[in-house]
């Protein structure tokens, strides 16, 4: 292995530019390739500056063929990180915003090219906007987890076919990434609860998002699928994943003693009742769910007089169902403590069920708000509602009847 007295003309003026264009954030990445190292299955490194805990770090993704690691390491000790992974590396191409330059090495000599960047104006810009170009990748298009849900091909190029979800991850992980920087740090990690996971594609993304920001994830996918279960266990594995499960079962039959994020993402009609009800029941400090199917209030909707006219349109009944059923799963996780938002997180173009309710922990809650509850009862004798599964639940008062399903 090389040190830094047997570094080549070359190399030195490689590591030099690193730690200028560091310095004065310049910096955009750093890729090592055609690793010679001791570490097995090494592909290639990634490396970038990003901010941790308020924080600049260097992080870097060391992709192995069967699964992704992320380590960091202070700003201070770039330099002599980088110097000893480059030693073990043929290639290396480091980008600032101005520049690009290519590093290749052979027995004999190493060669060094420098090319100027056509887009540096712009790479500039996002620069002055505080590294936005950072956070607006949330997932890493290289994961190997990718490839295994058949997301990304074995180049790590997105499927065509797959440009839709891929585009909904990213969202859904955007959203989760401004939540998560609230909620207070755990000794133990952070529990997450994915009910009805499906495919395990956000169960995974959320995953390797925490596990690549510091955080020690402890998650579990729960689906009544035992195919798909089986499926995203198997992928877990593949990924490096360890301590990311999936349990066969619902909302009902998974009773988890400790719940710090929970989300449920389309569990269809009164499910979604449910998963916000175990969210509030065990304190967790983020519920994240995308509501459909709102069956339950529609064949009790009774429309005061003045609506009569535009409610007699099925699809406008429909939409003040629908509308009504979220408004008060938002306010009850208001009067329980919960600074609640609903909002639509993809465009209608990507899917019909684009509506979010999206719940963090005041940390100042003691017991039920009274007003808010009071504004949940006047909504519901103005529409003569009767049932309404989330209130019955937090007041101890279902009949036991059965939930639905995932869409």
């Amino acid at each position: 292995m090389s040190t830094l007295a047997t570094l080549s003309d070359q190399e030195q003026q490689f590591l030099d530019v690193f730690q200028q264009a560091v310095e004065s954030d310049q910096f955009d990445r750093l890729i090592l390739s055609q690793y010679k190292g001791e570490l097995q299955d090494l592909e290639k490194m990634t490396l970038r500056v990003i901010s941790l805990n308020g924080q600049k770090v260097l992080s870097c993704l060391y992709r192995h063929k069967t699964q992704d690691v992320t380590k960091n390491y202070p700003l201070a000790d770039a330099l002599a990180q980088v110097t000893v992974l480059l030693a073990c590396c043929k290639q290396a191409n480091l980008m600032t915003l101005d520049e690009e330059l290519q590093l290749k090495k052979n027995k004999k000599k190493a060669m060094l090219t420098r090319t100027k960047n056509k887009n540096s104006t712009l790479q500039v810009k996002s620069a002055e906007q505080g590294h936005d170009r950072i956070k607006q990748r949330y997932v890493d298009q290289d994961s190997i987890f990718l490839q295994h849900l058949g997301i990304s091909d074995h180049n790590a190029q997105i499927i065509p076919s797959m440009a839709r979800k891929w585009k909904q991850i990213n969202k859904f992980v955007e959203i989760f990434s401004g939540a998560l920087a609230q909620l207070k740090p755990q000794v133990e990690g952070l529990r997450v609860v994915d009910f009805g996971s499906g495919k395990g594609y956000l169960t995974c993304a959320l995953y390797d998002y925490m596990q690549k920001h510091g955080e020690t994830p402890w998650v579990t996918g729960v689906e009544l699928n035992p195919k798909m279960v089986e499926f995203c266990q198997k992928v877990a594995q593949q990924s490096g994943f360890d301590q990311l499960d999936f349990f066969q079962g619902d909302v009902r039959t998974y009773a988890p003693k400790r719940l710090d994020v929970m989300i449920a993402l389309h569990a269809c009609d009164v499910a979604t009742d449910f998963a916000i009800h175990s969210g509030i029941r065990l304190n967790a400090q983020m519920i994240m769910c995308a509501p459909c199917c709102h069956k339950e209030l529609r064949p009790q909707l009774q429309a005061p007089k003045v609506l009569s006219p535009m409610l007699q349109f099925g699809i406008h009944a429909g939409q003040q169902a629908e509308m009504l059923t979220d408004t008060i799963r938002a306010l009850l996780l208001k009067a329980y403590g919960y600074e609640t938002k609903v909002f639509e997180f993809v465009a209608l173009e990507h899917t019909s069920k684009n509506k979010m309710i999206l719940a963090t922990k005041r940390k100042d809650y003691q017991q039920p708000d009274q007003e808010v509850l009071k504004q949940i009862q006047d909504l519901k004798e103005m529409y003569a509602i009767q049932k309404h599964s989330l209130e019955l639940l937090l007041n101890n008062q279902w009949d036991q009847q059965g939930i639905g399903s995932k869409c």
